[in-house]
């Protein structure tokens, strides 16, 4: 699996982005469950932009990174 890259102007995004379907809609994407994300990571992440966002927030949360979000949420 290829990490993504992002700059800093789509982690502002990403700090803003929230889930637009499904039981956590609305909820911002840094505050979706892990157990919700593996699942994601399980069957494949949405295409596109969501997608992508999505998996950021995965590979943040799985290798204990999201912590370095905290200042932009």
């Amino acid at each position: 699996m290829d990490i993504p890259t992002i700059d800093h102007r789509q982690l502002l995004e990403l700090a803003a982005a929230r889930m637009p379907f499904g039981k956590h809609a609305g909820q911002r994407l840094l505050d979706l469950p892990e157990p919700y994300l593996v699942w994601f990571a399980g069957k494949g992440f949405p295409p596109g932009k969501l997608g992508t966002q999505l998996q950021a927030v995965y590979e943040l949360k799985i290798n204990g990174l999201e912590h370095l979000l905290d200042p932009l949420r």
